[in-house]
């Protein structure tokens, strides 16, 4: 029985964007084991071909992330060690090191542990894969996959996707065609100013759309401003990462930044406008393989710096974007309200 560990210890958008090496490696193997960060781990179990999920704060990966604890290290290669994995992906993203992933990989058992890595691995990989260009990260990811000798089934085009059956969400959004409106990002630098997302609300809601606005707990406050009292659904902590899905998946588009519910709609087909701030590169992390409208200055200052806040006075990248740019967007995207085009338009902007 041939036993797979794949390594995703970042946020849900990282995991959600794994999938098609994640499916790769399942079809290769008896066993699929992912071992994801608690960002991460809801995401992971959504994909297809995955048996057991595990939960890691990693400290080199995490942000805020406590001080490394060898008696916690210890507990982990343990956990790994009692499951004799026979291989082992370690996927990041091209800023972070596989490295510190693997020594811990060779600690727990381990026999073969692949990665792509510009670093100098020593034999802490059996594959060190190289990876040139900007690349999807969910094909960066599914090259270093297929050099381990993994291949998708035959009919996989290798997009993303969720496991499906979703849950019947059917109670928590209208019945009428409607547009969700994700105001959240994961970092302040990507956030496009709430005031538009609530001006693109009412603009939406004039030309006939409803409107579903989504957000984690910790985002009622912000969903609130959204809705401002009117008849727009606000889901803000209502719904679990998999109902969010299906939520996503009824929407005739979703209005987002670059952040993990972007991924998600693109793992269910759903059109996304992109409210995508340069702060990394759109070409790696745009939704993937699904219809949609990139909106931003692509090429302003903060471009490639990674920042988590807005380094310029005024967010000029994303407050450049306005209400109208949007409504314009969806149209593009969905045709008119009740129109059954959902997808068949996407431009890139």
């Amino acid at each position: 029985m041939t036993r797979t560990l794949v390594v995703r210890l970042d946020n849900a958008g990282d995991v959600l964007l794994a999938g098609p090496a994640v499916r790769a490696a399942a079809a290769g193997s008896d066993h699929l084991t992912v071992l994801a960060g608690p960002n991460g781990s809801a995401a992971a179990r959504l994909l297809d071909g995955v048996d057991e999920v595990l939960e890691w704060t990693c400290p080199w990966i995490a942000p805020d992330a406590d001080p490394v604890d060898a008696d916690e290290i210890t507990a982990l290669t343990e956990r790994l060690a009692e499951r004799s994995f026979d291989r082992a992906l370690v996927l990041t993203s091209f800023h972070q090191s596989p490295l510190p992933t693997a020594l811990l990989l060779r600690l727990a058992g381990v026999r073969w542990v692949g990665a792509i890595s510009e670093d100098y691995p020593g034999s802490l990989l059996d594959l060190r894969h190289r990876v040139d260009g900007d690349l999807p990260e969910a094909e960066r990811a599914r090259s270093l996959a297929l050099a381990a000798g993994f291949e998708l089934p035959e009919g996989d085009d290798g997009s993303l996707r969720v496991r499906r059956p979703l849950p019947d969400v059917s109670h928590l959004v209208p019945t009428t065609p409607y547009v969700v409106l994700h105001p959240g990002t994961s970092v302040p630098a990507r956030a496009w100013p709430v005031e538009r997302f609530a001006q693109t609300r009412r603009m939406l809601e004039d030309t006939g759309w409803t409107v579903v606005v989504t957000g984690a707990p910790g985002e009622k406050a912000l969903t609130e401003l959204v809705c401002d009292g009117t008849a727009a659904v606000d889901l803000a902590g209502r719904t679990s990462l998999d109902e969010l899905a299906a939520v996503l998946d009824r929407a005739a588009a979703v209005v987002v930044g670059n952040t993990g519910p972007a991924h998600l709609a693109a793992a269910v087909g759903t059109p996304v406008v992109s409210l995508f701030a340069p702060t990394v590169p759109a070409a790696r992390w745009a939704p993937y393989r699904v219809p949609r409208v990139l909106l931003g200055d692509q090429d302003a200052v903060c471009r490639d710096t990674r920042v988590t806040r807005c380094p310029v006075s005024g967010h000029p990248c994303l407050t450049s974007v306005t209400a109208a740019d949007v409504l314009r967007a969806v149209e593009k995207l969905c045709g008119c309200v009740g129109s059954d085009r959902r997808g068949r338009l996407a431009e890139e902007v």
